[in-house]
Order: structure tokens, then C-alpha cells, then sequence
């Protein structure tokens, strides 16, 4: 041990002999250590740069991470109790201190070993603290005042319109920002991706409540007896009252308030202070179109289906019952029965009139059996217990229900009804189900449609037509004629009476089998009908064309269905005779005009009155005229309930509405949407209104004062298939509603808002306007179109032109003044026409 203290006294001896300076403290660095910390021997530091700063942080660090074997353990508290961040070391090449580094720990001691071993290490470093130089003046003043720029005087200018700009009209108009993508600017909202910080900890409160219970309490009467007050007014005495009406203050009082009572009282009989402005000027919300609404505006109120009766079956008509409110029959018919047709097997499964009502909603109340499918039926307009209906067969079938009236009328369930027909025999009397009526009266097969009949229509109950097609007064005022359409071409008129002369049957013919087989269960009331039911004349358009539907003026199909009152006292049609056409009254101002939609997609005019040619035979009229109106069958023939000369055509691909004597075109025709159009409906009590029912189940609600490019709302998901039929009905100025049917067999109520049924004012006018500015429009382009053709018939003709090149150009400049001076015409027609629309 001594050896050791005398070589370590020695070494400090050295140390202070060479000059060590205080706080220097020689290393021994490893060639690991100094490739950690960059300063390998000559390579990082060498004698001409000996300098290396090391971290104070990254030295503790190794310290920590190598423990005793790090290099600079020996210096570990010293290195802590540092107060800079960062430490010198230095690269001792001639180990003057004992080893090839050191550190210096101090500040001081920093400085001072700098100057020691390199006393210029600083000197470059020094910056001259600059001294300002005397200014010399290089060019001379007047140089400068050259070179100067001085300011001149201020322009003024003056700016103003030309004096002809001034005082001249502008023309303002509604500019839809929607039209033009371009114009503005759009924002939308979207989705913000970044990352938001979730909340790990949140201040909340509870606190612990009882359960709610009701509870009640009772005051215990124990002393049973009643108490009362008699109230007696306070009256002034005789005397007092006839001081109060003497006194002055009383009689200025009179005077003053009288004239004011009187102009308070005059006002009021002369104005209505409780009237709303708003609402007279059609600007309340309901009462408006608005495009922005976007709710709904048919409300499901109900749904019907029977699945005894309506499996794999379709709806294929549906009508609302005329007197009883909330009662609704339905036609069903098999899906294979189109494509079968009349070569299908009858009686195979039975075919059926399915009543419904709101007030059981989930049985059928009535059941009318038929034999075969009907594809569409109707109510008589005078005598509602009787139903006219089109077979797939093509026979005419009638229905008598008087005696089940008590079965729609909600007196009572249809699953206790039994028989209450004393006519017909019931021979199955214990079994208790849905009452089931057969028809009543059958056309006959020999003198009837020989294909399936597609539309159905009483005539009015004044209006009655003679063999010939003539309309003639009804005095007995009860519908007794249907006219029929079927696919075999024919339009045919039936008359209920018996006529003059009954026809008998021809000798050796067999009584229909169907007919016979039924006889036992027709009521008496359309006996004198049985196997000699023949229309009363027919129009027959077979090998042209093949009317599908029709509408005429004379048809109850297009009234109002609300709930209307008939009389009770109805005659008995075996007791009305058919009167010879010279003992009838000739109505001469009847339309006897009618269109008809084809199964091709043509719309046909014509007239059933029937001609006669030189022989004097009678004959079928032509077609007035024939549009192809769509490119497929036609599924919609309706006129509006508010003009007797506009109807509305549904095809396939787009819906038209005409307007009777307009040969031109269609004053309204739709765009193809992509969808499927089935079936149309006017509303029945806003004449601007009308739907549109599509094959893939929706329903569009059209306007025309809004818009007649796009609907004005769009019912998605009415139903889940094809809508097959649109009935609407009023049952008083404020309920109204709109029956739908799908091919599945299920009918659904929809109540109609507010907004739909309640017009606008001024609304009839408005629409009268509207039809006559677009026919004005058509006839226009008619003649434009015409204008166009002979310019290009001219310009087919050039050696026309070369023969004569000045006439011409003269007769073109002429043609193109006429066109300039009609377009004028009409834009001055239809300013006119919008201003007085308000539009």
C-alpha cells in the first residue's frame, strides 16, 4: 500500500509542478467510450482541434446504463453538481496531465485553459466595432434638385351615364339558383376525419330517488249532513237609483260614449274584424304550393287484405260505395287469368267482389260472386244496391245486394251474418262465414264481347240513347244504361228495361249452361234479363284499332263520390219499358263525342251517334281523328271533374292531358322518368291536381299551377309491387281520401292533407288560363313547324332558285317578317295572360 501512496503523491506532485489549473480532471477514454460520444483520437479531435462538448445529460446517462464501468464514474457527483448543460473536453495529445483527456468542469477554468493552450482560439472571433465615416458630397445641389421629383397638382375626373340610360324601364325577373351550378359557391357539410380527444374521465352527479306511486286519500266524512249557500244580490234602494240616473256625471257620460258606440256598431255590421288577410289572399302554408315541403302529404289511414280470398291474386278494379261512408269493394283477379284469357276454364276456382269497411278492418264484409274474373265494375249512380260489372269472358254480369245493405252498414260483424235474401235459397244455412251473393242477370254469350271487357260505364240517370246512338231525355230519372269496351274492338250500349217487343228465343238453342245452372238464385228484379240480354247497338272499330278505355261527358265515372242521398222509393226495372225513339225527346245540345284509348297507344275521337250510308243501313262511325298518344297500351282515360273537354291519358311511359277540340297534340305531356306509369287519377277537388301511380310502387302527386316538368312530391313505398288502381273519394270538405291497390292483392287507404285537397284561390280561373295560353302555344308551334317545312321544301329546290333567285329571297324575307311578327303576337298573348294569372 505505501508504493501506491508514494506513486500517488507523486503523480499530484508532477501535476502541480506542470501547472494543472483547478477544476481539470484527466480521463482515461475507452475506444468504445469514444466512439459513443464521437471523439475517437485523432479522427474527431486532434491536435489542431482538440475541443469536444459533450452533454451533460448524455455523460449521466452512461454513467447509468454502464454503472462502474463507465469512464466517467470517477467524475460522477462532480459532473452533477455542474450547473451548465453542457461540458468541455479536451484532447491531450502530449498527455500533459497524466491522460489523453480531460475535462474542464468550471466556467472559469474553461476560459483560462483556452487561453493557455491557444491564446488565438478567440481572436478571429472578435468583431471591430465599426466608426462612422465623414460624408462627401460626390455631385453637386443642383444636380440633385435635377434628379428630384416634385409633385404636381391633383386630376380630377368626373364619371356620369348617357343622358338616353337614364329613366328607361328595367325588367326583373325570379332567378332559380339551382338552374346554374356555376353561379355560386357550395359548401356542404361533411364529415370532419381528424381525430377529436376522448374524453377518459367525466364529471357527473346521481342521485337516488324512490320509485313513483300513486296514491290517493279520502277525507272521512263522519258528520253526515249537507250544508248550503243561498247567494241574493245587493240592490239599491228606490230612491238611490233615481238620484243616479238624474245626476249630471251619468248623462255627460251617455253623451260622450254614444257616438263611439255607434261607429263601434256601424263597423261592425259593414266589415268582418275577425277575418284573416293572410288566408284570403291564398298565402297561408296549407293553403299554398310550396316546394320546399317535404313531408308527406298522404298518410296511411288503413290497409285491407283477405288471404282466404286474395292469394295469388290481383286487384284489378276498385270503387267506393256511393252512400255508405267507409265501405269499398274490390275486384280480384288471377294472375294467369290475362294470359289465359277467354280460353280459360270457369268455375275452376271461384272469382269474387270483395267488400271492405272501416269499421271491421279485418274480415271482408260482402262477397259478390262472379263467373269469371272481373277486370272492372261500377255502381248504378240512382239505385246503389245494384253493380254492373265487365267479365274476362266478355259477358256483361249484374249484382243486386239490397238485401245485404244491413251487412255494410257496420250494424253488426260479417262472421253472424247468414242468408237474409228470402228469394234465393241458401241450402248450406248452418255454416256462418262472409255473405256471399251470386249475380243476378248475365248478357248473353252469343250476342256479347268476344273478348275480355276492359272498361265499364253507367250513363248519367237524365240521359238515356235510342238505338241509334241519339241521346234523349230520361224522364224517369234512373240510370238504365251501361256502356262497355272490350278487346274484340267494340264499344257497346246495354239498355236494363224490357223493350217494346221482348225477344224470344230462337227455336232449337240450348239455354246457356251457366245461366240455367243459376236460375234458382237470381232475384226477380231482372228476370225479364235471363239468356236475352242483347246490347242496344254497338260501335265497332275491329281491324283498325282496339279500344282499351274511354271516357265521354255522359259517364258518372268522373263525378264527385262523396256521400250523396238517393231516394228510397226506386222503381222496379221488370217495369220499365224501352219507348220508341219518336215518343223520346231529342236532347240536342248533348256531346256525343268520346275518346278511347287503344291497345297500340293511339288515341281515337269519335262520335257513337250512327250514320247511315245510301241504302239507309246503319253503320259505325269513323274515328274524328287518331293520335298516336303512346307508344304502348293505353291505361287511362279520365276527363277532369272540373272541365268537361280535358282528359288525361296514362301509357307506359309518360301520362298526356288533351283538351277536347285540340287536334294538334297534347297541351301537357310528361318526360319518360324511368318507371313505369299504370294508372292516373284526377283529384276531385283541386283542378290542378292529379296522380300518377308507377309500377315500382310509388305514387307522384303532379301540380300543374306549380310545375308541369317534375311532380311536386313523390309517395315512396305506397306499396310494395306494381299499383294497379287509384280511387279518390270526399267524404265531406275535410276528409278525404285515396284508395291504392297493388297486383298482391291488398288495398290501402290513404288520407289525403290538406295542402292536396283544399284549392287555391282563384284556382278553376287560373287553370282555364293555363289551358288556353298552352293551346295558344301549340297552335303556334303548329304553324312554326308548318313555316319550317316550306323553307325546306324551298331549299330542296336549288335550280327553282337559280330560275328565279330574286323572288325568291323575296318570298323568304317575307316568310321570315310574318314568323318575326306572330311570335310578337304570341309573347304579347302570353304577358297578358300571366299578368292576369298573377304569375
Amino acid at each position: 500500500m505505501a508504493p501506491k501512496r508514494q506513486r500517488r503523491s507523486k503523480s499530484a506532485t508532477r501535476r502541480k509542478e506542470k501547472g494543472q489549473p483547478q477544476g481539470i480532471h484527466p480521463l482515461a477514454l475507452t475506444s468504445a467510450t469514444q466512439e459513443l460520444f464521437e471523439c475517437r483520437a485523432d479522427e474527431d479531435v486532434t491536435r489542431e482541434s482538440p475541443y469536444k462538448l459533450l452533454r451533460k445529460y448524455a455523460v449521466i446517462q452512461d454513467v447509468k446504463t454502464r454503472a462502474g464501468v463507465s469512464d466517467f464514474s470517477p467524475v460522477e457527483q462532480i459532473v452533477l453538481d455542474y450547473a451548465e448543460e453542457e461540458i468541455l473536453l479536451v484532447f491531450d495529445k502530449d498527455s500533459t496531465y497524466g491522460q489523453s483527456f480531460y475535462l474542464d468542469l468550471t466556467a472559469d477554468a474553461k476560459h483560462r485553459l483556452a487561453k493557455l493552450q491557444d491564446p488565438q482560439l478567440f481572436e478571429d472571433e472578435m468583431r471591430e466595432t465599426p466608426e462612422p465615416k465623414k460624408s462627401t458630397s460626390l455631385i453637386t445641389e443642383k444636380e440633385i434638385e435635377q434628379e428630384s421629383v416634385k409633385e404636381r397638382e391633383k386630376l380630377r375626373m368626373k364619371f356620369s351615364r348617357v343622358q338616353v340610360e337614364i329613366g328607361t324601364t328595367v325588367a326583373l325577373s325570379d332567378y332559380n339558383v339551382a338552374d346554374s351550378k356555376h353561379n355560386y359557391v357550395e359548401f356542404p357539410s361533411y364529415q370532419d376525419h381528424r381525430s377529436f380527444i376522448r374524453v377518459m374521465q367525466r364529471d357527473c352527479g346521481i342521485q337516488a330517488v324512490s320509485r313513483l306511486r300513486s296514491d290517493a286519500t279520502q277525507t272521512a266524512w263522519k258528520l253526515k249532513k249537507n250544508d248550503f249557500t243561498q247567494y241574493s244580490p245587493q240592490e239599491l234602494s228606490q230612491e238611490e237609483k233615481e238620484a243616479i240616473l238624474q245626476s249630471e256625471s251619468l248623462k255627460n257620460f251617455s253623451m260622450s260614449v254614444t257616438p263611439r258606440m255607434l261607429l263601434a256598431l256601424q263597423q261592425q255590421e259593414i266589415a268582418d274584424v275577425f277575418v284573416d288577410d293572410f288566408e284570403a289572399l291564398g298565402t297561408a302554408a296549407e293553403a299554398g304550393d310550396l316546394p320546399g315541403q317535404t313531408s308527406d302529404l298522404l298518410v296511411l289511414h288503413q290497409g285491407f287484405t283477405d288471404k282466404m280470398h286474395t292469394k295469388d291474386r290481383k286487384i284489378s278494379s276498385v270503387n267506393w260505395h256511393p252512400t255508405i261512408p267507409g265501405v269499398i269493394a274490390v275486384a280480384l283477379t288471377t294472375k294467369k287469368g290475362e294470359e289465359l284469357m277467354e280460353s280459360a276454364v270457369f268455375g275452376s276456382q271461384p272469382s269474387f267482389i270483395v267488400f271492405y269497411s272501416f269499421s271491421f278492418p279485418t274480415n271482408s264484409q260482402l262477397l259478390l260472386r262472379s263467373p269469371g274474373d272481373i277486370l272492372c265494375f261500377e255502381f248504378c249512380p240512382s239505385n246503389p244496391n245494384i253493380i254492373a260489372g265487365g267479365c274476362i269472358n266478355g259477358q256483361v254480369v249484374l249484382w243486386d245486394i239490397s238485401a245485404y245493405v244491413t251487412c255494410l252498414q257496420g250494424s253488426q260483424p260479417s262472421g253472424t251474418h247468414s242468408s237474409d235474401n228470402k228469394e234465393t235459397f241458401n241450402f248450406d244455412e248452418k255454416k256462418v262465414g262472409t255473405p256471399t251473393v251470386d249475380f243476378c242477370a248475365m248478357s248473353d254469350v252469343k250476342a256479347t264481347h268476344k273478348a275480355r271487357i276492359t272498361d265499364i260505364h253507367w250513363l248519367l240517370p237524365s240521359i238515356q240513347v235510342s238505338a241509334a246512338g241519339v241521346p234523349v231525355e230520361n224522364t224517369t230519372s234512373v240510370s238504365v244504361q251501361i256502356v262497355t269496351c272490350g278487346l274484340d274492338g267494340t264499344i257497346m250500349f246495354w239498355d236494363l228495361r224490357v223493350p217494346t217487343i221482348p225477344e224470344q228465343p230462337l227455336a232449337g238453342t240450348k239455354q246457356d249452361p251457366q245461366t240455367a245452372g243459376t236460375s234458382w238464385s237470381v232475384p226477380q228484379a231482372f228476370t225479364h234479363l235471363r239468356s236475352t240480354w242483347r246490347p242496344l247497338f254497338k260501335i265497332d272499330f275491329r281491324g283498325e284499332h282496339v279500344p282499351v278505355k274511354f271516357s265521354t261527358d255522359l259517364c258518372t265515372c268522373q263525378r264527385n263520390t262523396a256521400v250523396k242521398e238517393f231516394s228510397e222509393a226506386l222503381p222496379d226495372y221488370s217495369q220499365l219499358r224501352i219507348h220508341p225513339a219518336n215518343e223520346m225527346k231529342v236532347l240536342e245540345d248533348i256531346n256525343t263525342k268520346f275518346y278511347a284509348g287503344t291497345e297500340d297507344g293511339e288515341l281515337i275521337y269519335s262520335d257513337w251517334k250512327l250514320g247511315k250510308d245510301e241504302s239507309g243501313q246503319q253503320h259505325s262511325p269513323k274515328p274524328l281523328f287518331c293520335v298516336g298518344a303512346h307508344l304502348m297500351m293505353v291505361n287511362t282515360v279520365q276527363r277532369s271533374p272540373f272541365f268537361q273537354d280535358i282528359t288525361l291519358t296514362t301509357g307506359p311511359l309518360h301520362f298526356a292531358i288533351w283538351k277536347e277540340g285540340v287536334t294538334e297534340g297534347p297541351l301537357v305531356k310528361s318526360q319518360w322518368s324511368g318507371d313505369e306509369c299504370t294508372v292516373g287519377c284526377w283529384s276531385l277537388s283541386r283542378p290542378a291536381v292529379f296522380f300518377i301511380g308507377k309500377a315500382n310502387g310509388c305514387l307522384e302527386v303532379w301540380n300543374l299551377l306549380e310545375s308541369s316538368i317534375k311532380p311536386v312530391h313523390v309517395q315512396t313505398h305506397v306499396t310494395s309491387s306494381r299499383i294497379t288502381c287509384l280511387k279518390p273519394w270526399a267524404v265531406s270538405l275535410k276528409k278525404h281520401f285515396l284508395a291504392v291497390t297493388n297486383d298482391l292483392g291488398v288495398l290501402r287507404i290513404f288520407e289525403i292533407l290538406r295542402t292536396l285537397y283544399h284549392p287555391v284561390k282563384n284556382e278553376i280561373s287560373r287553370m282555364e288560363k293555363y289551358f288556353d295560353m298552352e293551346k295558344n302555344y301549340l297552335k303556334f308551334w303548329q304553324e312554326k313547324e308548318k313555316l319550317w317545312s316550306k323553307e325546306k321544301k324551298v331549299a330542296e329546290k336549288p335550280e327553282q332558285k337559280k330560275v328565279e333567285p330574286s323572288r325568291s329571297a323575296k318570298s323568304v324575307s317575307t316568310a321570315e317578317e310574318q314568323e318575326l311578327k306572330r311570335y310578337n303576337d304570341f309573347k304579347m298573348l302570353e304577358e297578358s295572360i300571366l299578368k292576369e294569372m298573377g304569375l
